[in-house]
């Protein structure tokens, strides 16, 4: 009988481990744009008037948009939500990493490319890293990536690939010498790697443009529809039709390739546009935690699976692609590092509310709002990174109710007032009370700025941030 039970566990674990590594029957292909400094309102399907954007706009109508994505408020914190499903306060990344920076996305965080490559995913990234490239552990293709094609710093040079003096182009983590306008090649490699994808793999393609983060350049041809533009605008609109034609380009070939009908299109852009984008209706810009430098611009697309023509209000968050994403493949979302995204599937296809009650944005641990239902918190929102911070941010803190010495705190409903115009703090004393708990209870244990902890992750061993606020 021992014997029986002995080759029972056997063929279990046979079993087991015959089928780790094998995504889930008809696992979708996963295609994620992620559009550089992407104004709000800089895209047709979401209010732009200026730029053509007719790819963009058609996948967006043909799917689902989403009125209320969250993302972080500058580059890298956005990126690091992304490939961990958790908050700043949590992997430490509040902050864009330099070139040669001695830190990045710590080594002890899972990865969305990790996950997906377990569950049998053939992962790739064309496009800007950011993350993370001092040394070879930081690098994408041992973060979970099985190809890499592009750059690892941000503000590069969009002809010469440079920054800084620094050469910044690779394949497969290896310096290439390659020539040509950088989102022309980024979409060239999306294509050849759908075109040559592995037969019996789904394909995870994040596709990470460096368009339209500054410099702002691009070749003349895409200037001319803009001559009524002046300026930098005329440039960012020239860029951002060159990332239209290279999302063309991208769709086209999953289609050509049979793979249109079961692949997922995600699009989403990193942060709130800076100037000279638009984020019409939203106040302020990349670097603030108001809505213009926090709430996205953003859809999911997929033929027959997810609605067309909708439009989505509930919030969401960065952090949320991960479980979603990982679930829908049919992975396992067991890990070390406990996740604070949240699967919106249900959401997303089935008209289910937020699986959220609050959704936090973050600057920093004592600069940070939360979202509950229309209502949005905001303690110290006017302390904006230096290079990035709004323009036309208030020099002077206003106390409101609940505002301890040297604070700010601000309140507004954002169901009637997107913009954030009437600071309510004063007026609802109980509620600001409420949500600042909650806000305190958030930040509770969050990491404090600049201490990545390299090896174990952010959870182990670092220095906490009291929650000030």
């Amino acid at each position: 009988m021992k014997h029986l039970l002995c080759i029972l566990s056997l063929l279990a674990f046979a079993g087991t481990s015959l089928f780790a590594g094998t995504a889930k029957s008809g696992a979708p292909n996963i295609v994620f744009l992620l559009i550089d400094d992407l104004g709000y309102a800089d895209c047709g399907f979401n209010g732009g008037k200026e730029i053509l954007t007719p790819n963009i706009d058609k996948l967006a109508h043909d799917g689902t948009i989403l009125d209320s994505l969250y993302v972080q408020p500058v580059c890298s914190p956005t990126r690091t939500a992304l490939m961990t499903g958790r908050y700043a306060t949590h992997t430490g990344v509040y902050t864009v990493v330099r070139p040669h920076a001695t830190w990045g996305m710590p080594l002890g965080e899972r990865t969305l490319a990790n996950a997906l490559k377990e569950a049998g995913y053939e992962t790739a990234i064309t496009g800007k890293w950011h993350l993370g490239e001092f040394e070879r552990a930081y690098l994408p293709t041992s973060r979970g990536f099985d190809h890499q094609h592009g750059h690892y710093f941000g503000a590069i040079d969009y002809f010469t690939h440079t920054r800084d003096g620094s050469h910044d182009w690779y394949h497969d983590d290896k310096e290439l010498k390659e020539e040509g306008y950088s989102t022309h090649l980024i979409a060239r490699e999306a294509c050849r790697l759908i075109t040559t994808k592995d037969q019996g793999k789904p394909l995870f393609l994040y596709v990470p443009f460096n368009g339209i983060h500054a410099p702002h350049q691009v070749p003349d041809e895409y200037l001319k529809p803009y001559a009524q533009l002046k300026g930098e605008r005329q440039k960012l609109a020239g860029m951002l039709a060159a990332v239209d034609e290279a999302i063309g380009q991208i769709i086209a070939t999953l289609e050509k390739s049979g793979l249109r009908e079961n692949t997922l299109v995600i699009f989403s852009t990193d942060n709130g546009g800076p100037k000279p984008c638009d984020n019409t209706p939203l106040r302020g810009f990349k670097g603030s935690i108001w809505e213009g430098g926090v709430r996205g611009c953003g859809f999911v697309n997929w033929p027959g699976k997810i609605a067309s023509g909708m439009h989505n209000k509930e919030p969401m968050h960065t952090i949320d692609w991960y479980p979603t994403l990982v679930n829908l493949a049919g992975g396992s979302l067991e890990q070390k590092m406990p996740l604070d995204g949240k699967d919106v599937w249900p959401m997303l296809t089935q008209g289910a509310p937020s699986p959220h009650d609050t959704i936090l944005c973050v600057h920093s641990p004592t600069s940070a709002a939360v979202r509950m239902g229309d209502w949005k918190l905001m303690m110290n929102g006017a302390d904006q990174d230096s290079e990035n911070a709004d323009e036309d941010a208030p020099k002077k803190k206003v106390k409101g109710n609940g505002a301890a010495k040297g604070e700010s705190v601000e309140l507004y409903n954002l169901a009637t007032d997107i913009g954030e115009t009437t600071n309510l703090a004063a007026k609802e004393p109980e509620r600001v009370a409420k949500m600042r708990a909650k806000l305190v209870e958030m930040l509770k244990g969050a990491v404090t700025p600049g201490q990545v902890n390299h090896e174990a992750g952010a959870s182990s061993g670092l220095k906490k941030a009291k929650a000030k606020p």
